[in-house]
């Protein structure tokens, strides 16, 4: 489901709005606060909040001898010094914070790698739309042989055809199946009466 027009009215009005400010601000993300950048099929990524810059990232990894050098050119240096070495601790100085809508498979990886500070749209307390992620063929590919975590060969032709069948069919069976009236659903989780 793309932007609703409310959604999509209230995004502009934030867009529109102006805020003077005394934080750091980072002109690249200034130029897409609020805007949702569209990916995969149905989702998008706006970035909604954040707070820091290269500066905060600098000023956190010289904090043993003060502020250090001045020079852009230098601070570059470090930072990429910092991501070559996998010095992470002075980019936690730095959050950005999102609107993400993305298929349930990813948002299980970004809980499971603890990546991020969740709050989920409920199912429990709203009704969702009924939209799923299919990949396009060129992204069907087997399981890989020497790593069960990874893909092996893509999937061509008619192979890429009949999996992307079978998927829909599935999904298309169990969203009738779960739109049905409750009392005609059937359930594995159901106790026998």
């Amino acid at each position: 489901m793309p932007l609703t027009p409310e959604q999509e009215e209230e995004i502009a009005a934030e867009r529109g709005a102006s805020r003077p400010t005394r934080r750091a601000t980072v002109p690249a993300l200034e130029e897409i606060l609020y805007e949702a950048l569209p990916v995969l099929d149905h989702g998008f990524v706006r970035v909604v909040d954040y707070m820091g810059d290269d500066g905060a990232i600098v000023q956190a990894a010289r904090v043993s001898y003060g502020r250090g050098t001045r020079r852009v050119s230098e601070d570059k240096g470090l930072i990429n010094y910092l991501m070559r070495h996998r010095h992470t601790t002075p980019f936690e100085m730095c959050e950005i914070k999102y609107h993400v809508k993305l298929p349930i498979f990813v948002a299980r990886q970004w809980i499971r790698h603890r990546t991020a500070n969740v709050n989920e749209y409920s199912a429990r307390y709203s009704i969702l739309d009924n939209e799923f992620y299919i990949p396009a063929p060129e992204h069907l590919a087997a399981q890989s042989v020497a790593n069960r975590q990874g893909r092996g060969d893509v999937l061509t032709g008619s192979e890429a055809a009949r999996v992307l069948e079978i998927s829909r069919g599935t999904l298309y069976r169990k969203i009738s199946e779960y739109t049905l009236e409750p009392e005609t659903r059937t359930s594995r989780n159901r106790t026998p009466e």
